[in-house]
């Protein structure tokens, strides 16, 4: 089974994570609004991601083994259950949320295709207010998924393997940086960005569809290839969508631009 699931196919033992996110912050007041019956909902700031800048590692970087585990327990989270993380509908928070679980070593992370807004468009039960899980007994082993640091990451971009910028043209390009303080991109990255990586209708691209994406970005069997974005949300949805296109073991800068523009002696490249 791949790491994707329809509204349809949700286990109905399986442990429910509302990720609902945005720039701007977690979207709490929209979970309490309305959310797929037994979720629990897990901030990404504060459970998904460790203190921001921390020793200069960006805006999202990678949280300790034992305040991951804490958080996950509190959210429900065992090892013998599956799990099922959803977000408003594009999978980019979720997709955080599926890296972090694999990344620490649960077995079964499914993200929900097309999220809440699919749910809620099939008409589907919704439940309303908080949902107090019962504590969980996951135990957090890092190293279930590849993991870049900036001296891997530019290893890659220099032509060693295939690194993916998920960010959007312009950012890549350098044209404007809306979050960070400085524009540009790593040299020799390769621009695929996250959002096209979406149907209009919904829901992400199909297996061939985004085979064909990333093979055009140079990504190939046996090709090394990483992703990074601004702070490690997008390039997770970027792995996550790697694998649903048959290209699976991606590395995920975590730090990502956020974490790279820290050091000014590390190169920056702009333009086409």
């Amino acid at each position: 089974m791949g790491p994707l699931i329809s509204s349809d196919a949700v286990p109905p033992d399986a442990t429910r994570l509302d990720v609902r996110w945005e720039l701007s912050g977690p979207l709490r007041a929209e979970y309490l609004e309305g959310h797929i019956p037994g979720a629990v909902f897990v901030d990404l700031d504060a459970a998904l991601s460790g203190p921001p800048g921390d020793g200069g590692r960006g805006r999202h970087p990678l949280p300790a083994a034992d305040d991951f585990q804490a958080a996950m327990r509190l959210a429900g989270v065992s090892g013998e259950r599956p799990v099922v993380v959803y977000d408003g509908g594009n999978s980019v928070p979720a997709a955080r949320a599926w890296w972090l679980l694999r990344y620490f070593g649960h077995p079964r992370v499914f993200v929900l295709d097309e999220g809440f807004g699919g749910w809620e468009a099939a008409g589907l039960a919704i439940e309303r207010g908080e949902v107090a899980a019962q504590p969980g007994d996951f135990v957090a082993r890092p190293g279930g998924m590849p993991l870049l640091d900036a001296v891997a990451a530019a290893w890659l971009a220099g032509g060693d393997g295939v690194l993916l910028d998920a960010r959007s043209p312009e950012r890549f390009r350098g044209e404007v940086e809306p979050v960070d303080p400085v524009a540009g991109r790593i040299p020799g990255a390769v621009n695929v960005p996250g959002v096209e990586l979406h149907r209009l209708e919904g829901g992400m691209l199909d297996g061939a569809e985004l085979r064909a994406r990333f093979v055009a970005a140079g990504v190939g069997d046996g090709v090394e290839v990483g992703a990074y974005c601004g702070s490690g949300v997008t390039a997770a949805f970027e792995v996550l969508a790697l694998e649903v296109a048959g290209f699976p073991g991606a590395a995920l800068y975590v730090g990502s631009w956020s974490e790279w523009i820290r050091d000014p002696s590390r190169p920056v490249a702009t333009g086409a």
